[in-house]
Formats: C-alpha cells, structure tokens, sequence
C-alpha cells in the first residue's frame, strides 16, 4: 500500500496575481509504506511546496492528496489532525523549542494529541532515544544544549507523536558529518524499527545516497524522476541537466571506467565503491548490504577496513 499519493495536483502562489508560475504543475506521485525517499531538485523546483501540501500546510488549487489512501482535504475541519499523522520536521526546528525542559518540548505535541500519564512518559522516552537524546538530557534546559542535541530534541518531538509519515526539510543542514551521521542515522533506526514512513528533503546527494532507498528528483515544478537510488544517480547527465550533481564517489568511478576499470555507473556510496573494488581486483565477495548497513558507523566503514586491509 502506499503511504502517501498526489493525483495530478498543481498549486501556484499569489495565482490571481499577474506572471504567477505555477509551484507545482500537474503532479502525481506515490510513495509506498515503509523506507526512506529522498526529495532533490534545484531552488525552486518544488521541493518545499510539495512537503508542505503532504503535511497539509498548503491545500491544492486542484487535485488530491491522499494520505493512507484517504483525501486529507476531505474534513477540512479535520486538517489538524492529519498534521499529527504526516510529521513535518522544518530547516532549522531547534530554533522552535521554548519549554522549560527537553522532556516537555518532546512531550509537547502528544499532549495536544490528548496523550497523557504513563503512555505520555513511554513515548518520550522511545523518542528520545531514537533521536540520541539520553535520559540525562530529558530534564535540562533545551537552551543548555549543543546544537546538535537542540536538532535532535526538535525531532524527537515529531517522532513522539508516532507519525504515519516523517517528513525531513533539510534535517542536517549546518551539521559537522559527526552531527549528521547522528541525526540521519538515528532516522533511518526510527524507519526500520517502526516502519514509519521517511521523506527527506536535502542538497546533499551523499546524505541522499547513503540513507535514501529511493529518490524523487524536481525540476520546474513537475517530477523529474523517482526511483532506486542507485538508478536515479546513474543519470549523471539528466541530473546535471536540471542543476543537480550526484555523490563524489559515483563522479570517482566514471573516472576509474574511463582509465578502464570498470566499477559500474550505480556506485553511490564510498563504501559501495570499495566493495565494487575489491570485487573487481579479485578480492572475497563483497555483501554490499552489510557494507551500507555498516557505513556511517566511523570514518571509513567495514569496506574501508576490508581495503586497508589489500
């Protein structure tokens, strides 16, 4: 089943007034149950307006969102709560904590759910930890934090709240890689753990490579591509049409399969990259899934130790 869809829905700001140009124009889109789906695309492509009609945020001039298969402009009245099941985590969100402690900025959003007492307490904490917040942080000030604990305060706050889909604006933007190694990891435990639904919205295509299952690439307001990872960052030239470049590491091995040592076109990640090295210079076989699952655990990776190691 999918999680989210859009049925050929555009949206235009300011649209009575004159040169208006559509954000949106004529989208559809679906977005299956479960992983994680990157959304790239230049300035202006959408990006933004398309996250914020998901939320609810913005209603369509014309078409549907549809939301576990059900219309959420259908209730108007109702929107509230649909904001509950499709998590928006904005650029920036520490600068939206206020609450005396970072338990009650987490706690925050259940309460307005209703939530109270023990279950209250259970999801905080589950939130928390999913975010790398630890219990000693819960009751201190969420103004005595470092910048990267305020982040994940901020988005253990949404992630309390059990949404059906976790909508990311740029959620490691002006981090070390330490920070977002940090942030986009704890992400992708909270996907596969809960089976919540991931979008994540970034410029950077390795953070977009090393997270992402699939990928939605925008251009001039329409969907330019959306598929396997892998697959959208074999289309360097498409990408480079639309003002998008892909990872460094698949830039690496074009460059390698012009001296003649042919890695592939979908290399994506560093780590990938070695494992397809090793393969190619006769090395063991490589479980490259054991390879992506291992990546971002230190600088290098179990394939940069299995190549330190040749």
């Amino acid at each position: 089943m999918n999680a989210v869809e859009l049925d050929h829905v555009s949206f235009t700001y300011s649209r009575n007034m004159p040169g208006a140009v559509p954000a949106l124009d004529d989208v559809s889109l679906s977005v299956k149950s479960g992983g994680i789906t990157g959304l790239i695309g230049h300035t202006g492509s959408g990006k933004s307006t398309l996250v914020q009609l998901l939320n609810g945020l913005l209603k369509p001039d014309s078409g549907t969102v549809l939301l576990d298969g059900h219309d959420i402009w259908a209730e108007p009245k109702k929107i509230r709560e649909i904001r509950f099941k499709a998590g928006l985590v904005m650029q920036y969100p520490e600068y939206q904590l206020f609450a005396e402690t970072v338990a009650e900025d987490i706690a925050f959003g259940p309460k307005n759910m209703g939530i109270g007492g023990e279950e209250l307490d259970a999801r905080v904490k589950e939130a928390a930890r999913f975010a790398g917040i630890g219990e000693e942080l819960l009751g201190k000030s969420p103004f005595d934090l470092s910048g990267g604990q305020k982040r994940r305060a901020a988005l253990a706050g949404v992630i309390a709240m059990n949404p059906k889909i976790l909508i990311l604006d740029e959620p490691a933007a002006g981090l070390d890689p330490a920070g977002r190694r940090d942030i986009l990891g704890g992400v992708k435990r909270f996907s596969r753990e809960s089976g919540t639904t991931v979008i994540i919205v970034s410029h950077s295509m390795e953070d977009m490579a090393m997270y992402c299952d699939d990928v939605i690439v925008m251009a001039r307001a329409k969907i330019l591509m959306h598929r396997p990872t892998a697959e959208v960052f074999s289309e360097a030239e498409q990408l480079a049409s639309v003002g998008l470049d892909v990872p460094l590491v698949t830039r690496v091995a074009a460059a390698l399969g012009e001296l003649g040592v042919d890695i592939g076109r979908d290399v994506y990640t560093v780590d990938y990259a070695v494992g397809k090295i090793l393969e190619h210079i006769g090395a063991a076989p490589v479980n490259f899934e054991n390879v992506k699952d291992a990546a971002g655990k230190n600088g290098t990776g179990a394939a940069g130790k299995a190549g330190a190691e040749h």
